[in-house]
């Protein structure tokens, strides 16, 4: 059934993608921007300072959140990582009480969030039931998914905890890209260490199939067959014909911080159970076929 949704976040990689594919399915989407309206489907608010028409919340189905700085912008200074927090749990709470407010609020929240959740768990099995992790990245993700339990009680909440997305341009892989066009692509560490992928392609299908699902709590938003980090550059590096000779040693990528150690090094072989269940199915089921999708 067409629904009306609320999204957050609407212009980014993610949710511009998102966006087209609801409208193409008949879905009617409102879109919040944090700057004066220019389009009748947009909608103006301020997250920083919790502050939107929470009215809206009587006139949507669903709102799907996809708000939050990039992770991949380095270094983590003590000024960024309170803005990688603020940027994620501020919106996150704004939505979530204003749909506090309204009689009716909207049968289900979309959040965005991270498998960075579970941080560096080298030889383990990760599903959603595992534990999250240590360290700076995994506290972030807890904070951020903790906000959405404002939301109200009837309202079904979703945790997209999603990999790093494989796109044509941009998402996760858009700095190992960029090495790779330059032909420094390589092997960074052991390259033995896990990396949860999703083609963007999935990434979508997979937020509005559960948008209809009866799913709630954390989902895994990864591909159905993990990758190593090693694979995943070779990968890049072969799509692009460029070479594949150079290795980044552990140490050069920890002399970035928690930020290099966390995007680079971190292994977590994580396994998306509930989608699976679920009866989702895959467009791309390996990093491979993502990467050659990217391609075009």
């Amino acid at each position: 059934m067409a629904a009306r949704v609320l999204v957050s976040g609407a212009s980014g990689l993610i949710g511009s993608a998102l966006v087209a594919r609801l409208r193409a399915e008949g879905h009617e989407v409102v879109r919040l921007v944090r700057r004066e309206p220019a389009a009748p489907d947009e909608m103006n608010w301020a997250p920083s300072a919790h502050t939107m028409d929470f009215r809206v919340m009587e006139r949507v189905d669903a709102v799907v959140n996809l708000s939050g700085a990039s992770v991949g912008r380095l270094p983590w200074t003590p000024a960024y990582r309170r803005t990688l927090v603020a940027s994620r749990v501020d919106p996150t709470r704004t939505l979530a009480e204003a749909m506090g407010m309204v009689r009716t609020p909207p049968r289900v929240l979309l959040n965005a969030s991270a498998t960075g959740v579970y941080g560096d768990r080298p030889g383990e099995r990760i599903t959603e039931q595992s534990a999250p992790g240590t360290g700076f990245f995994p506290d972030l993700v807890e904070r951020w998914e903790a906000a959405t339990r404002l939301a109200p009680a009837r309202t079904r909440v979703v945790l997209l905890r999603s990999g790093v997305v494989v796109a044509p341009s941009g998402g996760g892989v858009g700095p190992l890209r960029l090495l790779a066009e330059a032909g420094l692509g390589g092997r960074i560490g052991t390259g033995g260490q896990y990396q949860p992928w999703i083609s963007l392609e999935d990434e979508v299908r997979a937020i509005v199939h559960l948008l209809g699902s009866s799913l709630s709590g954390p989902v895994n938003l990864v591909g159905p067959t993990p990758a190593t980090s090693d694979r995943l550059t070779r990968g890049l590096a072969r799509g692009l014909h460029r070479p594949y000779l150079t290795r980044t040693p552990e140490w050069a990528v920890r002399a970035l911080g928690e930020a290099g150690r966390s995007l680079l090094l971190d292994s977590a072989r994580v396994l998306p159970e509930r989608l699976a269940a679920d009866g989702f199915a895959w467009q791309h089921a390996t990093v491979e076929e993502a990467l050659e999708a990217a391609r075009g």
